[in-house]
């Protein structure tokens, strides 16, 4: 039996081959490696210092440094899980491997002491979780949102002149052009992502309680600030210099926060356009080989944008968790923050199967123009705002309460309307103006708005 028959998550069994692009950064292998990664990089940083005399690396030792770094392995990781059997110490058990890697290198093996040297657990666990972070968001999560953003500029571009029945409360209002309401949403995730981008990575690495005790003690000479600092700097962190043992993980909760702003603009549009398939604004490409129901097989349904919208709101409710417990901590540590930390990937996998879900779904969506245009005609009764508008110009009494009495509650037509522009007291331009007025036509500044967008890319 495949393996994904028997997975427990629907990420690593149903949607694996969704979320795979996020393995490296959150699988245990992942966070396995990358604390391998900063064991190693401190140790060259240690050697490089010249209050540090007991240390030395000379280049063979190096390459042979970024040898284990390139080639590390899932074999690599599941020694690193058998030595843990023993340990029963996950950080501990890299330090251990990397001794093993070390002893047919002289020259490595006398630097094994100063593997880990003056560490905690948690100076290789916040660097660590922070690469993955970093790793995900830049690479794999941020392309992936520029893509909706651009399939759904795409949208607004194509059909910035497409008039379009708006819907206020549910009811008929004001028209609109379909690619106007598709640039409302492109701006509001262009700010997100934007906000996304900016988001700093913290790291610290300055021991058990964030004061550089031990390193002090072993060398009081150094410069351990500015190290700690440099140190950080270089794995293309920021570094933090005030935490507990623990980097506090505000940072992360930004990054939280906007996702999960990213999240529900997007579930509010999924709303939206299931709402406008459900009108008929738009048919969506029929996929042969698609099944849309087990009994009626008429019905193409919108699962996409349904499947988004699930995965959107469990990733919502993982970021909200990871955001207000992350950045607590009793005292100086505990050890609450573990295990929501293993869980970061879940959250982000179902944001990401969601993103590739609205992809999808875009991309079947074709616009019924006609069906547009037909709930136009029948709505001319959203014309009753320009023509008491323009009746307030011009100093007729009581436009509003007029308007209101003609069309509220009433079928209003274009003789209806017509008739009663022809009782009005104004020039004939002006009545000439407002008879030319349609629901399709009476749509302002939309169109100019649709196109008028800054770039979304990065």
């Amino acid at each position: 039996m495949p393996d994904s028959l028997l997975a427990i998550s629907p990420i690593d069994g149903r949607y694996a081959n969704k979320s795979e692009s996020l393995q490296l950064s959150f699988s245990e292998y992942g966070l396995i490696r990358n604390r391998a990664i900063v064991e190693l990089r401190w140790l060259q940083a240690l050697a490089v210092n010249e209050g540090i005399v007991e240390l030395t690396l000379g280049d063979e030792a190096n390459n042979k440094i970024e040898q284990l770094i390139n080639n590390f392995s899932t074999d690599d990781a599941l020694r690193v899980k058998e030595i843990e059997a023993t340990t029963n110490h996950d950080v501990k058990a890299v330090e251990y491997l990397l001794k093993e890697k070390f002893d047919n290198d002289e020259e490595l093996t006398a630097a094994g002491n100063f593997l880990h040297f003056a560490c905690t657990s948690e100076d290789i666990n916040n660097l660590s979780h922070a690469l993955s972070l970093q790793q995900a968001c830049t690479e794999v999560m941020l392309p992936t949102v520029a893509k909706v953003i651009d399939a759904i500029q795409k949208l607004a571009t194509a059909h910035a002149q497409t008039p379009m029945l708006s819907r206020t409360h549910g009811q008929t209002a004001s028209p609109t052009t379909l690619g106007k309401e598709m640039a409302n949403v492109v701006a509001r995730l262009q700010r997100q992502i934007t906000m996304a981008g900016s988001i700093e990575f913290l790291g610290k690495m300055n021991g058990a309680v964030g004061n550089y005790n031990a390193h002090v003690v072993a060398y009081p000479e150094v410069d351990w600030l500015q190290t700690g600092y440099d140190f950080v700097e270089s794995l293309g962190l920021t570094h933090n210099p005030h935490t507990t043992q623990i980097e506090p993980h505000d940072y992360m909760a930004e990054i939280f926060d906007v996702y999960a702003r990213i999240n529900t603009i997007a579930i509010d549009f999924s709303r939206d356009i299931w709402s406008y398939i459900s009108l008929g604004y738009f048919k969506q490409k029929v996929i042969d080989g698609e099944v849309g129901s087990s009994t009626m097989p008429h019905k193409v349904n919108p699962i996409d944008f349904e499947n988004a919208e699930g995965n959107f709101g469990i990733a919502n409710a993982l970021f909200d968790h990871f955001s207000t417990k992350l950045p607590i901590s009793r005292w100086q540590r505990d050890l609450t923050d573990s295990t929501v930390l293993r869980n970061l990937g879940v959250a982000f996998a179902h944001s990401l199967i969601a993103y590739e879900s609205l992809l999808k779904g875009i991309n079947k969506l074709e616009v019924n123009e006609a069906m547009l245009a037909s709930d136009l005609d029948a709505s001319w009764e959203v014309l009753a705002e320009p023509i008491q508008t323009v009746m307030r110009r011009y100093g007729i009494k009581n436009p509003y309460e007029k308007l209101k009495a003609l069309t509220r509650g009433e079928a209003i037509t274009r003789e209806t309307l017509h008739a009663f522009i022809e009782t009005l007291e104004l020039d004939d331009s002006v009545k000439e103006q407002l008879l030319a007025l349609t629901p399709s036509n009476y749509t302002g500044l939309a169109s100019q708005l649709a196109i008028d967008l800054p770039d979304t890319h990065l």
